[in-house]
């Protein structure tokens, strides 16, 4: 026998329906008169001309800077179209699963707390049977999160009416997309069904189908693409002017990170950048991976150190393994209090430093060895004989080899495990260097103070980094001239 619906689920069912009727084509109006509004709060402009574009367009597609309001817009979405419909189903997916645990699901909870029930006509949704961590079933559909590698599940999806949800979608595989696709076929006026798709991501690196589809590539010419300028998002006060300042500082205002995340734009590291921007932020997704699966620090292989001025920022980078867990960050230290805080490290939790020895740094190599400390020494202008993973391109000094060799080990061709902390100014280190091939075939590396000058400010946090993961070709020994010789990785050759 069939069960019998509760009252509260016909309640909610009738609720549905009339719902339907005065919102199915209208989610800007459902913004406005569903959502609870604080004093002085309100949707902005180009949130509204987004849902809107939606429905009249079927495939929107969204670029804009960090903090506009994206999960906002997506979340809003999906709750729209719950609510608004039968028959229907929502997979979200995006470029990195963590995006959907820690923000568009959040994002979700948030706003369907906000709703005003008693205009919508029926109880908030219950947590055990109804909206869940990852996901809400409703009597007439379900909404929930997919792995953007997993296209089977996006394909598999079947419903009278779709919404697929890609959120961060600079990276989401082609596959992925094209399985998406297929509900268009079928839907339209002659077969009453319907598919929306809402794509919406800070931009990265132009390549993918993201950026094919902002582009305007042949083919994608169905897709309506919006590009959120910085200026907007400061007017509707999504972002503030003392932000961007701080990041212009922190990244320089021609940097691939600045111009991605902040002006909203497609941006790679130029092509005489050392490191890509994306590689970087592959490796901070790595990292986060690492944390939620119980990554901790208990003992270290090494700790690169750069040592500033009193004036400047210290800065000391452990590794476990091909993890850096954390940056720990010093201002205003003299060198003997430099060599403390490195030894009180290292006696706690083991591993090697390996230290500038350039300039002030000298000081702390000199005092570390006083206290028995096997220090590695760093010279960064050391010639060296040590070649690239092709066992072709040579280094103009061991700057270069450590700077190429962090380079090479972040390469996505080599299925890289370096997971590096989600620290913006880290980011930024990392992708401003250039490099150029000198005239005598050897690859040399933006020197530290030219880089500085350039985009103003130093870049201790990625020399740190850079000189924790040259630990294979450093000599392991605590005495004598440091030189770029060791047993070296497999993207090194030479000088074994």
């Amino acid at each position: 026998m069939a069960r019998v619906p509760t009252l509260a689920e016909i309640d909610a069912e009738l609720a549905r329906r009339s719902l339907g009727v005065a919102y199915r084509g209208d989610p800007v109006a459902f913004l406005h008169d569903l959502v609870s509004w604080r004093p002085g709060e309100s949707p902005a402009p180009y949130q509204d001309e987004i849902l809107a574009e939606l429905v009249q367009r079927r495939r929107v597609a969204v670029r804009g800077p960090h903090g506009l309001g994206k999960s906002m817009i997506a979340a809003i979405a999906v709750l729209w179209f719950a609510l608004s419909r039968d028959d229907w189903k929502a997979p979200t997916t995006a470029s990195a699963f963590r995006q959907l645990s820690k923000y568009l699901w959040p994002e979700i909870h948030k706003w369907a707390r906000r709703l005003r029930w008693d205009r919508i006509g029926r109880e908030p949704f219950d947590h055990h049977r109804e909206l869940q961590v990852l996901g809400l079933k409703l009597p007439g559909g379900e909404a929930f999160a997919v792995a953007s590698d997993d296209a089977a599940m996006i394909e598999g999806a079947h419903a009278r009416r779709l919404l697929y949800v890609f959120d961060e979608a600079k990276t989401i595989p082609a596959d992925t997309w094209d399985a998406a696709e297929g509900a268009f076929a079928t839907a339209g006026e002659a077969t009453g069904d319907e598919a929306l798709a809402l794509a919406i991501s800070t931009p990265g690196a132009p390549s993918g189908r993201f950026y094919d589809i902002h582009s305007r590539r042949p083919g994608y010419e169905d897709w309506w693409v919006r590009h959120v300028k910085l200026e907007e998002a400061i007017r509707a006060g999504r972002v503030s002017e003392e932000w961007v300042e701080a990041r212009r500082r922190q990244w320089g205002e021609g940097s691939a990170v600045f111009r991605c995340r902040v002006l909203g734009e497609f941006a790679s590291g130029e092509e005489s950048g050392v490191i890509p921007l994306e590689w970087v932020e592959a490796a901070v997704e790595r990292w986060h991976a690492w944390k939620d699966a119980g990554g901790a620090m208990d003992r270290i292989d090494a700790v690169g150190v750069d040592v500033g001025l009193t004036t400047a920022l210290t800065v000391l980078a452990p590794r476990v393994g091909d993890v850096v867990p954390e940056l720990r960050e010093h201002a205003r230290q003299d060198t003997m209090q430099t060599a403390g805080h490195v030894k009180a490290l290292v006696d706690a939790r083991g591993g090697r430093p390996i230290v500038d020895v350039i300039g002030i740094g000298a000081g702390v190599v000199h005092r570390l060895r006083e206290q028995k400390v096997p220090v590695i020494a760093f010279a960064a202008g050391a010639k060296t004989d040590l070649k690239d993973k092709s066992g072709e391109l040579g280094f103009a000094n061991l700057r270069a080899a450590a700077w190429w060799g962090l380079r090479d080990r972040l390469d996505p061709a080599g299925k890289p495990t370096v997971a590096l902390p989600p620290d913006d100014g880290l980011i930024g280190d990392l992708t401003a260097p250039g490099w150029v091939m000198t005239s005598t075939g050897k690859i040399q590396i933006e020197e530290k103070a030219e880089v500085a000058k350039r985009i103003g400010r130093s870049t201790d946090r990625g020399d740190a980094v850079v000189m924790v993961f040259a630990l294979e070709i450093l000599a392991p020994r605590v005495s004598g001239t440091p030189v770029g010789i060791g047993a070296g990785p497999s993207f090194w050759h030479g000088d074994r």
